[in-house]
């Protein structure tokens, strides 16, 4: 036998022993066979992800997770949440334990092309900042020198922080933690001068730890971008595709004017073309993405739009009373965009 015959018989072997072996199944199929998505979410983040006075989960990243239960079997409460830590987060998603990663993960170029996963969209966007015992007299950053700061191990605050010293050459005596609330546990404790955090992290932590909120000031300085959202597996692209619309989904429809408590009518009276397209008076959008023609409703109607969302858990209706800032519709000269529906 020559060699060009052994090779296509080597080929053919192993095409045959391919074939053979069980074919695993990705997210999507593991979520509608298992009947519910379960998401990865932070410990206890006031405005993001937490349990609520009720035993029930509540948060903007709660609120995602359900809305792509909501599109993908029906019923946002279709969910189970998983509290992760920041060192644990990526391998519980790696793992397959989680089937959505929504923790105030930022979304850059290493962690993109390094790791096996897809982020999904921005769902708010954060900086980085510091919280300060106002006793210390400090403003700025640059009011404070060789001050102590607690951070979180393993994550892109510690090292913003490493290279904020660098470029300004301000030295910082840095303590690091495996858990969130390690990290806060030790600062209210006096170990650290300074902790630092996403700025959102930082008001919910004021308002909801903090013994006197009254005795701690935000310093002005924001030394990141910070654009949070979901991640998923690379295993899907189908799923990866599902959670990227229902970013768009909830971000378009708040600009498109189409709320939880509108959506029956502007179903049946859509105002533009790309308003019936979203919620699937014409075209087959849903089709497109695996799902029924309703999907984008269902979403609108059982969590609601961006606005709603973010009034509830971080706006106007919830105790943080935080500005929506860069997080506004692009009209109203915030960054939120969605892609169009067309």
């Amino acid at each position: 036998m020559n060699r060009l015959a052994i090779a296509i018989l080597c080929g053919s072997l192993f095409l045959i022993i391919l074939r053979a072996l069980p074919v695993a199944a990705d997210t999507l199929d593991d979520v509608r066979s298992r009947g519910f998505v379960v998401c990865g979410v932070a410990e206890n983040h006031q405005g993001f992800a937490r349990l609520g006075e009720g035993g029930q989960w509540e948060g903007i990243d709660v609120d995602f997770c359900r809305a792509v239960a909501a599109a993908v079997l029906g019923d946002a409460g279709s969910v189970q949440f998983h509290p992760l830590g920041p060192s644990t987060r990526f391998e519980a998603l790696r793992s397959g334990e989680i089937d959505l990663l929504i923790r105030s993960t930022t979304w850059n170029l290493s962690r993109d092309a390094d790791m096996p996963f897809h982020f999904a969209g921005v769902t708010y966007f954060d900086g980085q900042g510091f919280l300060a015992l106002k006793s210390l007299g400090a403003e700025k950053i640059a009011d404070l020198d060789h001050a102590s700061v607690c951070v979180a191990e393993n994550t892109t605050t510690h090292q913003n922080i490493v290279d904020m010293s660098r470029r300004k050459t301000i030295a910082f005596d840095v303590h690091t933690f495996r858990s969130w609330e390690g990290q806060f546990k030790a600062f209210f404790n006096g170990r650290c001068d300074l902790i630092s955090d996403d700025r959102s992290g930082l008001i919910s932590l004021r308002h909801s730890l903090a013994p006197d909120p009254q005795a701690y000031v935000l310093l002005d300085d924001i030394i990141s971008k910070e654009p949070l959202g979901p991640v998923v597996r690379e295993d899907s692209p189908a799923w990866f595709d599902i959670v990227k619309w229902v970013v768009n989904a909830v971000i378009g429809a708040e600009e498109l004017g189409v709320n939880s408590k509108n959506v029956d009518q502007m179903t049946k009276d859509p105002t533009s073309a790309e308003m019936a397209r979203l919620l699937g008076v014409e075209g087959n959008l849903g089709q497109l993405l695996g799902l029924d023609a309703q999907w984008a409703k269902r979403v609108i109607a059982q969590v609601g739009n961006y606005g709603e969302v973010f009034a509830r858990n971080l706006g106007e209706d919830s105790p943080l009373k935080t500005k929506r800032g860069l997080n506004r519709q692009w009209r109203d000269g915030g960054l939120l965009y969605a892609m169009p529906f067309n």
